[in-house]
């Protein structure tokens, strides 16, 4: 597609997420301001933070639970990605199986059980995010991807394979030519989750504050106690989903990396428009490649289009400067019109990035510190709307001291393979970045640089 038509679809672009530009957004908490002391205390107003705060007025309606957000509600990860809620607790089915074997089956059950609860807490709660469970189509756009997308069982009620004349009679794209259906996956508006959980929190107890930055930690008495630029939290115990923000954990900072990924918003789609690419029963949808596209249905029938691109920038800093990349704005815009070249003059109404939190095994990690008085979980590599409230347990059951289902199995039990200092983390993934685009363009094979992160347990297809 010719350089001028791209820029005038992106050019009256908003450049942040479609999802916090809302006129009902929740006005910001009051800072903390002074001393105070709780049971627990949850740093982090994400995901992670509001579903370990809720679960634990849930379990013990007498605790005392403090939240501190940085920043705003929801205002980070949690309330700028694609809203796709998968059951997988592991990144997908292969990667599970590839680090936990013997464990898989139970990890799979688990996080269906764990979506399902969300589902519940979602209607229990009245939160209005639009959740739906119309699954999730990942698509074969080139002929050597198509076997890999066949279920591992056949008799799976959970998945299904289409053919090309099924998914092009559902979704009507010239570049697909198979899919894989996941019936399990369900969609959200992301930020509206978030607000709905902040207000089902604190209609429970929790006390929230907001733009109170949690600037260090001490755990040498008998209690922790968070400093903050305006005042201190002595508790008990303290949960951090701080998602790919500095640990207050130094020992676990190289445990993850920041990983920019990009988004863009049309704006509504016309009656025609809609006629013309089906896609009537609005499931999530991604193709197959290492560089990825994901894209999804909005309630008032935009389309979210976001993926490819997944920028490590040196030094591994997350910093406001890296939220907006013209040039990726520009390959993503030139994507969709290929994928949906009947949608040429649509413009898109924004355009938005930011840093997720990656490790080497591709997903959620746990652990304590501080004589166990301090839980954290992270490293949920884009995978945290539905596996951070599994998450969110884990912890709670860390804290408790009590072994549960969770907490006994190996992906609990053990950490991910840390990454290098720089400059060699920069190197590696400048490397694996090149090498996966080889392997788009070379019909997936993986070149000796993937093959020995392969070998090495580090290596992954997406």
């Amino acid at each position: 597609m010719a350089t001028v038509p791209i820029e005038r679809a992106l050019r009256d672009a908003q450049p942040g997420s479609f999802w916090l530009d809302a006129a009902d957004r929740p006005a910001a908490r009051p800072p903390l301001d002074g001393a105070t002391t709780c049971d627990l205390a949850v740093v982090g107003g994400g995901y992670s933070g509001l579903w370990t705060a809720l679960l634990a007025k849930e379990r013990h309606p007498d605790r005392d639970v403090v939240l501190l957000e940085g920043d705003r509600i929801g205002w980070a990860a949690s309330g700028r990605n694609g809203g796709f809620c998968a059951a997988s607790l592991t990144h997908g089915e292969a990667n599970g199986r590839d680090r936990w074997p013997d464990e898989y089956e139970q990890l799979a059950a688990m996080g269906r059980q764990n979506l399902d609860e969300l589902e519940v807490a979602v209607a229990r709660y009245g939160i209005d995010c639009d959740f739906h469970r119309r699954g999730e189509l990942t698509v074969a756009t080139e002929p050597h991807q198509v076997a890999e997308l066949h279920p591992s069982d056949p008799d799976d009620p959970h998945e299904a394979f289409w053919d090309r004349e099924q998914i092009q009679a559902a979704v009507h794209s010239p570049t697909y030519l198979a899919a894989h259906l996941d019936r399990t996956t369900a969609l959200v508006d992301p930020a509206r989750l978030a607000w709905g959980l902040a207000r089902a929190a604190q209609e429970l107890g929790v006390r929230i504050v907001e733009h109170t930055p949690v600037t260090g930690i001490d755990g040498s008495g008998s209690s922790v106690v968070l400093r903050t630029p305006r005042g201190s939290v002595t508790a008990r115990q303290v949960a951090l989903g701080t998602n790919v923000f500095p640990s207050l954990v130094r020992r676990t900072r190289l445990l993850t990396v920041p990983v920019y990924d990009y988004v863009l918003m049309t704006e509504p789609l016309s009656e025609a428009q809609l006629d013309g690419i089906g896609w009537a029963d609005r499931q999530g949808i991604g193709d197959s490649a290492n560089q990825f596209h994901y894209y999804r249905r909005t309630a008032d029938d935009r389309i979210l289009w976001g993926g490819y691109d997944a920028v490590y920038n040196f030094g591994g800093r997350v910093a406001d400067r890296h939220d907006q990349r013209p040039a990726t704005a520009a390959k993503l815009a030139e994507h969709f019109f290929a994928t949906f070249p009947q949608l040429d003059g649509l413009r898109f109404s924004h355009a938005w990035g930011g840093p997720i939190d990656t490790c080497t095994r591709f997903c959620a990690y746990f652990g304590t510190s501080h004589g166990g008085r301090v839980a954290y979980a992270a490293g949920f590599t884009g995978l945290g709307v539905g596996a951070t409230r599994f998450g969110a347990n884990v912890m709670l059951d860390l804290l408790a001291g009590e072994p549960t289902e969770r907490t006994r199995t190996r992906m609990v039990r053990t950490t991910p393979v840390p990454f290098p200092p720089e400059p060699l983390a920069w190197a590696g993934i400048t490397a694996t970045r090149w090498s996966l685009a080889q392997a788009d363009r070379n019909q997936g094979r993986r070149n000796l640089w993937l093959r020995t992160l392969d070998r090495l347990g580090l290596g992954f297809d997406s």
